[in-house]
């Protein structure tokens, strides 16, 4: 599993003692792989997990001549059968067991860089919770002050609509109103109108009459 994703993984817990653990095996393996990578083809390092004794010869029946340190770097100078022939930070050459050697610092010397990482990464995590902090707080004013729009035109719609059934039941009132003085004005020219027509009838009936009367009256006379 590479860094990238063992972190990846991690994270997800969301969990801070299992994020810290999490980050130290990470940092662990890519502390190992950065740090094979980085060495040359010849440098070993004795295991951790021991204290062992070196030869002056290739095998067990060689004299033991000291020993080399549990995680002491090494130069592999040449193998032969179960034996690596090494020379040591002291300068001289001894053989030492091929399975006692590793190809990777030993936890001594990789402990710092990887307590230095855990505390960048560290650092780099809460910079980036802070940051997150900072968005979801400005993305919360923000609905907010949406949502206090969204009350307000709201607000202003149920205001609008109030005045708007007023409006309509006013037209409402008018229009009736209007087809009531309509009517009567209508019963006004009806009436208007049968006076006059009334009346002429009146007038055709009695102007006849009162002529023939005059008439009568002016022929006595004469």
């Amino acid at each position: 599993m590479s860094l990238s994703r063992h972190f990846s993984a991690c994270v997800s817990s969301f969990q801070k003692p299992v994020l810290g653990a999490c980050l130290l095996g990470g940092l662990l393996m890519g502390g190992t792989q950065a740090q094979a990578e980085e060495s040359n083809d010849n440098a070993r390092w004795v295991s951790d997990s021991l204290s062992t004794y070196v030869r002056s010869g290739p095998t067990d029946g060689y004299r033991i001549v000291g020993t080399l340190t549990s995680g002491e770097r090494v130069e592999l100078l040449n193998t032969k059968g179960d034996y690596s022939q090494v020379r040591g930070q002291s300068g001289s050459t001894v053989w030492i067991p091929s399975r006692d050697l590793q190809d990777v610092p030993g936890q001594a010397e990789r402990l710092p860089m990887l307590e230095q990482k855990v505390t960048e990464l560290s650092t780099e995590l809460d910079g980036i919770n802070e940051t997150w902090k900072t968005r979801v707080k400005g993305m919360q004013e923000t609905m907010d002050a949406r949502k206090k729009l969204i009350d307000e035109l709201q607000a202003a719609r149920s205001s609008l609509d109030s005045e708007l059934t007023q409006a309509q039941s006013q037209v409402r009132e008018l229009q009736a109103q209007l087809g009531g003085e309509n009517k009567q004005v209508l019963m006004q020219y009806m009436i208007y109108g049968g006076s006059i027509a009334g009346g002429g009838l009146l007038a055709g009936l009695i102007l006849p009459t009162m002529l023939r009367v005059r008439r009568k009256r002016n022929d006595q006379w004469v």
